[in-house]
């Protein structure tokens, strides 16, 4: 079993790849879904509900869906969240996709059953999907679409930036090693792919037993290399209070800039 499975995801993988270059020859740009996980539960937000917490006059999910509807490379849009929440959240992107199609679905109890969620129902036509924290609000446009475009080319993208701090790796409160900062990079969203290598990633790691820490590592664990492209410091994903209080003093600074 162990075999067909590394040579299935092979020949997914190669296929998908060929799929892609034509395409790319013929220059017909393939359809995007994009799919914003928000079905957290908030556990660190000390009763917060932060994709719904006002921003200005906004929300912080409304902010993380508008560059995707703002991009002409952006197809549709789908939105994970809570199941009491699909009605509030249908209300709330109503009108506000650009004229995309909008799908709300209700998420699994992990990240990997949401996205699954998010895949089950995107548009069959769709060769990319790119996958987003709907609590990262300060994505912007560019970074959206060049991890689009370099998905489209390369099978795998996502935003990256360079570690600033330096890195201990510890064990029992006890640094054992100090890794080389300058190959370490702080991973971001939209994590962006051919939709069958993340559909052939996932089920691979769930059969293998591989934790996902991201999208990402459902693409490695198949071999496939995902290209990093420019993020930004700014592209915070809200996780606990202190992030939310720091995302607003920066929203107050891009407004008054």
């Amino acid at each position: 079993m162990g075999f067909f499975t590394k040579k299935r995801n092979k020949k997914i993988v190669e296929y998908t790849a060929k799929l892609l270059m034509k395409m790319a020859e013929k220059g017909i740009r393939p359809r995007c879904s994009a799919i914003i996980v928000a079905a957290g539960s908030a556990s660190r937000m000390q009763g917060i509900d932060k994709i719904f917490a006002d921003f200005h006059g906004s929300t912080v999910l409304e902010r993380a869906a508008e560059p995707f509807a703002a991009s002409k490379l952006v197809d549709e849009i789908v939105v994970v969240t809570r199941r009491d929440d699909v009605p509030r959240v249908e209300l709330l992107l109503r009108g506000k996709t650009n004229g995309k199609p909008l799908k709300v679905v209700s998420g699994g109890d992990t990240r990997t059953d949401s996205v699954l969620a998010g895949l089950s129902v995107c548009d069959e036509k769709a060769k990319i999907v790119a996958v987003h924290d709907g609590a990262r609000p300060f994505v912007t446009q560019k970074i959206v679409e060049e991890t689009i475009k370099s998905a489209a080319e390369r099978s795998a993208a996502a935003p990256a930036v360079p570690v600033k701090d330096t890195i201990k790796i510890a064990k029992n409160c006890v640094i054992q090693n100090t890794p080389d900062r300058s190959t370490l990079f702080a991973v971001q969203t939209p994590q962006t792919f051919a939709v069958e290598l993340l559909r052939a990633g996932i089920a691979h790691a769930r059969a293998n037993d591989i934790a996902l820490t991201d999208d990402c590592s459902a693409v490695e664990s198949i071999g496939v290399p995902v290209i990093l492209t420019e993020g930004s410091y700014e592209n915070i994903k809200l996780t606990t209070p202190e992030d939310l209080w720091f995302a607003q003093a920066l929203l107050k600074r891009r407004q008054e800039v």
